[in-house]
C-alpha cells in the first residue's frame, strides 16, 4: 500500500465525456454549495484482489448516495462485485467486515472507521471538493492482523499504565476502542511539529515576571555563573537578559586562552555545548532571557551560587517513537451531518437510512425490565424501587420511578417509564441515571408489593444501595436502542471509603465486577434505522425559530439601568453562589450582554435549559458568534469553572480549553492535577480536555512526566475511571519517545521493589507499635538482595523528574514507628556532575492514600505563585509528594529539617512543650555566626506568616508538634495535610483545635515577644500576614473552584458543601477589603490569647504519644 502514489499525483481513470457530463448533473449539490444534501458522490473504488492478466488490483466504479452509511456503501461495493462475478472465492468467502477503507490525504492514508456514519458527512467528501475533483477515490484492503512486535509492544505498555486497554469484556460499546483510534490524530500532529532538540532537553521556564524581592539580589542586572569542564571550572559574570547562546559566546570569549586547561578543543566552539545544572537533568537552553530559568530564580532566591556544566546536546535519536500500526481516523469521524442532511422531512422514504433525532417528537421512555442481584441484602423486610433520571452535568431534566416491591433475589417490573421530555430535546451528554433504592416495608405495601410511584415509601427513610449511567446519545451522536443490561456500582457502606463517590456517580462505566454485582435490565425504544443527534442546522432555518428570533431579539436589547446593578451583583458573586430562578431568567433575557462579559459565562451557562433544544441552539449560536471570549486576559479560575461537573456539553468545554491553550508549561504543571480531575467531568473519552493534556505532555517531558504518575495513579485507585484514564495514558506512552518510556519502566520497577518490602515489613510487625533492631535489620537484609538481584541502576525521582536517584545507602535507611510502617530510605545522587554529598531522602508509604496531600500541596504551590505576582516572599516549603498507585506513593525528606516535638523533647522531655525559649535556643545553636541567627529568625518570619495565612484559608487541621517542622535555617513548615477544610479531629470528645492556626509563645519567643508586647518582628510578621491574606482574596473564585473540584474528585474530609462553606468564611467573601484585614488581625490575637492551649495539647502530645511523627522513635 505504502508503494502507491499519493491521490494529487495519480491519473485520472479514463471516463467518457458523456458519462462526465451526466455524472456531473447529478452531482450538481457536491459541486456547488455543500450546504445542500449530496445527492450521488461517484467514488471508484480499488479492491483487495487483483486481475489476472495485469497484476493491477480491480476497481469498482460506483454512484454512492450521499445518504449512505459507511456500512451500507461498503455491502453495496460487495454486492455488486459478487454480482458480476469477480474473483469469487474472494468475495463469496468473506464478509465485507473482512475489509477496512482508506483513502489518501496529503500523503497520509486515513480509514473511514465509522460505519455508521451518512457517507456525505465524510472528511474524504470534503477534501475531494476542495481539490475539485469528480471522482473519488477509496481502497479497500484486507483488515490489517497486528504483528507479534506490536502486541508484544502493547503488553509493554499495558504494563506501564497497570491496565489493559485491549480488553473491552466491559463496555457495552466501541467507544474505547474508537477513542484510542481518534487520539492517534492529535499524536500525530503534536509529533510532527515537535522540535527534537527541545523536547529532548525540555528547558524549564517560567513565564512570570522576575518579582521584586528577587531583583534587589541582583547587582546592577548581573549574576555569576560558575561552568564546569571535566575537573575545572570557570566563574563568568553574565546580564540576565542574556540568552543561553550569549552565555556560551560569553564563556568562550573568556575561556580562550585556556582551552587546554578546560578541556575544550581548539576547533570547536559554544555551537557545539549546551549548558546543563550541576547534578541535574535540566537544561538551560533555548531563546529565554536567563533570568526566566526556573533554576536561575531557584539559586537566587535561596541566595546560591548556580552552578552549570558544560557538555554536548543529548541525542534527540533517544526520543524515537515506535511506528503506528494503524491509518489515522480524521476528525469528522463520528460527527453526525446537519439536521438537513438527515431529515426525513420531503425525502423519498425509500432512501431514508438515517432518521435526525430532532424529527423525533414523541417523548422518551425506558422500560425497566427488573433488577437482579446475586446476594440479597441482609435485612429481608426490606421493599425497593429503581429511580430513573435524566441528567446534563448537574442539572435535572426529567425523573420517574418503579412502584416499590419486596426486595428479592430477582425483582420483575415490566413497566414502562414516560419522562416529560421529548426525543428531540435531548441533548448530547444527557444520561439516564439508574438507582436502586430500598426502605423498610410498610403494613399497606408489604402486602401488594405495588402502589402508586408518589406515595412510596415517602414516609421511611430510603437508602441509595447501587446506581448506574447510561448516556442517551453514544459517541458517534447515535441515540441508544434496545436492551441494556447494567452492571451497576455499590454504595459505599458508613465504614469504606466514600471520598470519591460524588465523581463516581457521574461515570458511565459499568462494574467490571460483573459476577457479584446488581444488574438492571432495561429497554429503549428501537428503530428500523439509526436515530443520529444533527451536529447543527443549517442558516436559520428550523422549528421553534419563530419563538427563538423574538428570543434573539429580546437578547439583544439593552439592559435598563434598574437591571444593570442586579445583573451586576450577580456576576459578582463566587462560583458557589447558588442562583435563584429570577437570577437565571434575568440572564437569559439578556444573554447578549452576558456574552460581552466573559465573568458572566459561568453563570449565563448555568442558566441554559439544556433540556430544550432551541435553547441549546441558541446557546451554540451564541458561543460561535462571540470573539469576546478568545480575546479576553486569561483568568484561570474562569476557565477551570466551565470544567466543572456542572457544565456537560462539549462546545463549552472546548472553549473553556481553547482559554487554557494560552498557558505557559509551568501553569500548565501548576493546574495538572486539577485538569486531570476535570477528566471526569467530560461525558465522553474522547474531548478537547483529553487532547490538551495529551498535546502538552507531548510537547514537554516534565508535563509528561507528572501526568504519567497523575493518570496511573487514578487507573490504580478509581475504577469508575480507570478505562477512561489508561486510554488517555496509552496515546501519551505512544508518543513520548523511546527515552521516557525506559525512565517510566525503571520507576515502576522500584516502586513495586519498594511496595513488596514495605508489605512484607509491616506483616512482620503488625502488631508492634515501636519497631525493633530486629525489622531494622530484616529490612537492610531484604534491600541489600534487592540492590544485587536487579533494581534499576538509577531512575528519576517521581516527584521532582530532574533529579536522578542511584544505589540506596542501606545503612541509612530505617522503618519509620508510625502505624503504616513507612520506610526511611536514602538514595547516593546517580549523576557524576554532582557537586552535592547529600544522599537523596524518600519516605516510601504503603496505606495511605497521598492524593490529598498531594492536592494541598499543590494549592500551596499555586498560592506561592499568587504571593510571588504581589512580590511577596513566605518560604513555604512544598516538599515533593506523589501518589504512584493504590495507596502507596513517595514523600521527599526535607534536608536540615526537625519536628518541633523533637527540638522540645531533646531538652526537657514532655514539659519541653511549656518552655518558651527552647525553640529561639536551637535556632541559635544551629546558626555559626549573629547574621546567620538574624537571617534564620527572618526566614522564620517569613514562613510562619505564609502558614499561618495558608492553613488558616485551607482549614489545615490536627496541628501538632509532629507535623510542624523547622530547617536550621530558619524556614518553618507543615507536613502531613490529613485533615483539611475545618474537619478538625477532636480529642476525648473535644475539638482539639482552639485556634484559627498555630502560633504558640514559643513561637513569638523567636519573634522577640511575649504575651501582648509587641516587637520589630512581631510587626513585621503581621504586616506579612495581612499582605499574604489579602493577595489571596483577590484570587476567591480560582481557590474556591479549585476546591470544589476537589469537594467532587476524592477527597475523605471533602464531602459536602458545608466543607467549601468553609473556605468561603475563611477568605471573607463579599467584604470590604477593611474588614478582612480586621478580621485577620482578629485571629492572630485569638492565636497570642490561646496560645497555650495549643501548648497544652502539645504537651498530652508528646505524653501519650497519640500519634508516631515523622523522623520521631524512629528505629
Amino acid at each position: 500500500m505504502e508503494q502507491q502514489v499519493s491521490d494529487e499525483e495519480e491519473p485520472q481513470p479514463v471516463v467518457l465525456r458523456e458519462e462526465i457530463r451526466r455524472r456531473r448533473r447529478k452531482m450538481k449539490a457536491f459541486t456547488s454549495t455543500f450546504s445542500v444534501a449530496v445527492d450521488q458522490i461517484a467514488v471508484e473504488f480499488v479492491l483487495p484482489t487483483t486481475t489476472k492478466s495485469s497484476r493491477s488490483p480491480d476497481t469498482l466504479l460506483l454512484e454512492v448516495a450521499g445518504n449512505w452509511t459507511v456500512e451500507q456503501v461498503k455491502a453495496q461495493v460487495w454486492l455488486r462485485v459478487v454480482a458480476t462475478n469477480l474473483c469469487p472465492e474472494f468475495y463469496q468467502k468473506y464478509s465485507p467486515d473482512h475489509c477496512i477503507l482508506l483513502y489518501q490525504k496529503k500523503g497520509n492514508w486515513c480509514e473511514i472507521y465509522d460505519k455508521h456514519q451518512v457517507f456525505q458527512t465524510l472528511d474524504c467528501v470534503r477534501y475531494w471538493k476542495a481539490l475539485k475533483k469528480d471522482v473519488g477515490k477509496i481502497h479497500l484492503t484486507c483488515r490489517p492482523q497486528p504483528s507479534e512486535e506490536s502486541t508484544q509492544y502493547q503488553r509493554y505498555l499495558n504494563y506501564l499504565i497497570g491496565y489493559d486497554v485491549t480488553d473491552v469484556s466491559n463496555v457495552h460499546d466501541d467507544e474505547l476502542e474508537f477513542t484510542r483510534r481518534k487520539l492517534l490524530t492529535p499524536r500525530k500532529i503534536e509529533l510532527s511539529d515537535r522540535d527534537p532538540k527541545l523536547y529532548s532537553m525540555d528547558p524549564w521556564i517560567t513565564s512570570k515576571h522576575l518579582p521584586e524581592y528577587l531583583l534587589t539580589k541582583v547587582t546592577n542586572s548581573h549574576i555569576l555563573l560558575v561552568i564546569h569542564r571535566n575537573k575545572a571550572s570557570q566563574t563568568i559574570k553574565v546580564s540576565i537578559d542574556d540568552t543561553p547562546v550569549q552565555v556560551l559566546q560569553t564563556f568562550f570569549t573568556k575561556i580562550s586562552n585556556k582551552r587546554a586547561l578546560l578541556g575544550v578543543p581548539e576547533d570547536v566552539c559554544e555551537a557545539d555545548y549546551v549548558l546543563r545544572v550541576c547534578g541535574r537533568e535540566e537544561y538551560i537552553y533555548g531563546n529565554h532571557p536567563v533570568r526566566d530559568f526556573h533554576w536561575v530564580r531557584q539559586c537566587l532566591k535561596n541566595g546560591e551560587e548556580i552552578h552549570l556544566v558544560l557538555e554536548s546536546a543529548p541525542n534527540p535519536g533517544q526520543d524515537l517513537v515506535q511506528r503506528e500500526d494503524w491509518a489515522q481516523v480524521d476528525d469528522c469521524t463520528g460527527v453526525a451531518g446537519t439536521h438537513e442532511q438527515l431529515t426525513i422531512d420531503e425525502k423519498d422514504h425509500e432512501r431514508v437510512y438515517t432518521i435526525s433525532l430532532w424529527d423525533c417528537h414523541r417523548k422518551f421512555r425506558v422500560k425497566i425490565l427488573g433488577i437482579d442481584i446475586p446476594a440479597l441484602p441482609r435485612n429481608p423486610e426490606l421493599i425497593v424501587y429503581v429511580e430513573a433520571s435524566i441528567f446534563h452535568g448537574q442539572q435535572l431534566l426529567a425523573q420517574e420511578r418503579t412502584s416499590s416491591k419486596a426486595f428479592t433475589e430477582e425483582v420483575l417490573w415490566n413497566a414502562w417509564l414516560e419522562f416529560n421530555i421529548r426525543i428531540r430535546d435531548l441533548p448530547k451528554g444527557a444520561r439516564l441515571s439508574l438507582q436502586v433504592f430500598c426502605g423498610k416495608a410498610q403494613t399497606q405495601i408489604s402486602k401488594g408489593g405495588g402502589g402508586s410511584s408518589s406515595h412510596d415509601g415517602s414516609k421511611t427513610k430510603n437508602r441509595l444501595l447501587y446506581y448506574v449511567n447510561l448516556l442517551l446519545v453514544d459517541h458517534r451522536s447515535l441515540l441508544r436502542q434496545g436492551e441494556f443490561i447494567l452492571h451497576m456500582w455499590k454504595m459505599p457502606e458508613k465504614t469504606e471509603d466514600n471520598s470519591s463517590v460524588n465523581a463516581d456517580k457521574l461515570t458511565s462505566a459499568t462494574n467490571p465486577d460483573k459476577a457479584s454485582s446488581m444488574a438492571v435490565a432495561i429497554l429503549l425504544d428501537k428503530y428500523c434505522y439509526p436515530v443520529a443527534l444533527p451536529k447543527s442546522r443549517e442558516g436559520k432555518a428550523a422549528g421553534g425559530e419563530g419563538r427563538e428570533a423574538e428570543g434573539g431579539e429580546r437578547g439583544q436589547r439593552e439592559m435598563p439601568n434598574h437591571l444593570r446593578k442586579q445583573f451586576e451583583v450577580i456576576v459578582e458573586t463566587d462560583p458557589l453562589h447558588p442562583l435563584s430562578q429570577e437570577d437565571k431568567e434575568l440572564l437569559w433575557h439578556f444573554r447578549e450582554e452576558c456574552m460581552r462579559h466573559p465573568r458572566a459565562y459561568p453563570k449565563l451557562l448555568g442558566s441554559v435549559l439544556w433540556g430544550r433544544q432551541e435553547a441549546v441552539l441558541a446557546t451554540h449560536r451564541l458561543l460561535e458568534r462571540s470573539s469576546v471570549w478568545d480575546r479576553s486576559v486569561l483568568d484561570v479560575g474562569l476557565a477551570m469553572q466551565l470544567l466543572d461537573c456542572h457544565y456537560s456539553d462539549a462546545h463549552v468545554r472546548s472553549m473553556a480549553v481553547r482559554k487554557l491553550e494560552t498557558l505557559g508549561d509551568d501553569d500548565v504543571l501548576r493546574y495538572l492535577l486539577q485538569l486531570v480531575q476535570a477528566v471526569k467531568f467530560e461525558p465522553y473519552h474522547d474531548s478537547a480536555l483529553a487532547r490538551f493534556l495529551l498535546k502538552r505532555a507531548l510537547r514537554s517531558k516534565r508535563i509528561g512526566h507528572f501526568l504519567f504518575w497523575f493518570l496511573r495513579s487514578e487507573i490504580a485507585q478509581s475504577m469508575h475511571y480507570q478505562q477512561r484514564y489508561a486510554v488517555l495514558l496509552e496515546a501519551y506512552l505512544r508518543g513520548c519517545g523511546e527515552d521516557m518510556l525506559q525512565d517510566f519502566r525503571r520507576q515502576v520497577e522500584m516502586t513495586e521493589a519498594l511496595q513488596k518490602v514495605t508489605r512484607e515489613i509491616k506483616a512482620m510487625s503488625a502488631e508492634k507499635y515501636d519497631v525493633s533492631a530486629q525489622v531494622v535489620f530484616q529490612l537492610r537484609q531484604k534491600l541489600e538482595n534487592l540492590q544485587t538481584s536487579g533494581l534499576p541502576e538509577s531512575f528519576r525521582v517521581p516527584y521532582d523528574p530532574g533529579l536522578r536517584a542511584g544505589a540506596l545507602v542501606i545503612e541509612q535507611c530505617k522503618v519509620m514507628a508510625s502505624k503504616k510502617r513507612p520506610l526511611w530510605l536514602q538514595f547516593k545522587r546517580a549523576d557524576p556532575t554532582t557537586l552535592s554529598s547529600d544522599t537523596i531522602g524518600v519516605i516510601f508509604k504503603d496505606g495511605d492514600d497521598l492524593r490529598q496531600d498531594m492536592l494541598i500541596l499543590q494549592i500551596l504551590l499555586i498560592m506561592e505563585s499568587i504571593w510571588e505576582e504581589e512580590s511577596l516572599d513566605l518560604s513555604l516549603l512544598p516538599y515533593g509528594c506523589i501518589s504512584t498507585g493504590n495507596k502507596i506513593g513517595m514523600i521527599e525528606i526535607v534536608k536540615d529539617a526537625t519536628t518541633i516535638a523533637n527540638i522540645q523533647q531533646s531538652v526537657v522531655g514532655s514539659t519541653g512543650a511549656f518552655k518558651d525559649e527552647i525553640l529561639n535556643q536551637w535556632l541559635r545553636d544551629k546558626c555559626v555566626s549573629e547574621e546567620k541567627f538574624q537571617q534564620a529568625v527572618e526566614r522564620f518570619v517569613f514562613s510562619c506568616g505564609g502558614y499561618c495565612v495558608a492553613t488558616y484559608v485551607l482549614g489545615v487541621g490536627d496541628r501538632h508538634n509532629d507535623n510542624i517542622m523547622i530547617t536550621e535555617s530558619g524556614n518553618l513548615f507543615h507536613i502531613d495535610f490529613g485533615h483539611i477544610l475545618g474537619n478538625y479531629k477532636s480529642f476525648l470528645g473535644i475539638s482539639k483545635e482552639r485556634v484559627p492556626f498555630v502560633l504558640t509563645p514559643d513561637f513569638l519567643y523567636v519573634m522577640g515577644t511575649s504575651g501582648k508586647k509587641s516587637s520589630p518582628h512581631f510587626q513585621r510578621f503581621q504586616d506579612v500576614c495581612v499582605r499574604a491574606y489579602l493577595a489571596l482574596r483577590h484570587h476567591t473564585n480560582l481557590l474556591v473552584i479549585l476546591f470544589s473540584m476537589m469537594l467532587m474528585t476524592g477527597m475523605p474530609q471533602l464531602t459536602s458543601k458545608e466543607d467549601i462553606e468553609y473556605i468561603r468564611e475563611a477568605l471573607t467573601v463579599g467584604r470590604p477589603e477593611e474588614e478582612a484585614q480586621r478580621h485577620l488581625l482578629d485571629q492572630i490575637e485569638i492565636c497570642r490569647d490561646k496560645g497555650w492551649t495549643v501548648q497544652f495539647n502539645w504537651f498530652l502530645h508528646l505524653v501519650l504519644g497519640i500519634k508516631q511523627g515523622v523522623d520521631k522513635r524512629s528505629a
